[in-house]
Parts: structure tokens; C-alpha cells; sequence
């Protein structure tokens, strides 16, 4: 249902960040979609923010990352 509501939504060309794990359910079905990429934020990387129009963050990837950086 989320997966097909992204498209919907137009988000093509963009990254998902996830908390520590990515839901395995969530994870399949998003691979089916073009040009989505998910990552859980430990995988967080330069290279693949910069090569996606939208970036996509979670509440948990926010907070993870709001920690790291502290």
C-alpha cells in the first residue's frame, strides 16, 4: 500500500532512509519500483544522496542521525 501510494505521490528518482532495519516487506516491494532506492542509515552515503532528486527520511533515520552528528 505504501509502496503504491509513493508512486502515486511521484516519487521517482529518490532515496528512502530507514531506521536501523528496513522493513522486509517494505524493502521487496520498493525494489520493484524505478529508480527508488531504501537504505537503512547506517548505509547512508554521499554518493547515493547526491545521485536522487528527493530524499526521503524517516523518524527513526532523522533521529539516528540527529544523535550521530550530536
Amino acid at each position: 500500500m505504501l509502496v503504491q501510494n509513493l508512486e502515486k505521490l511521484g516519487f521517482s528518482n529518490a532515496l528512502i532512509i530507514g531506521g536501523a532495519e528496513i522493513d522486509k516487506n517494505f524493502g521487496l516491494a520498493a525494489r520493484n519500483l524505478h529508480e527508488i532506492d531504501v537504505l537503512p542509515v547506517q548505509g547512508i552515503n554521499v554518493y547515493d544522496i547526491m545521485r536522487r532528486q528527493k530524499l526521503v527520511l524517516t523518524k527513526a533515520a532523522l533521529d539516528a542521525l540527529e544523535a550521530r552528528f550530536k
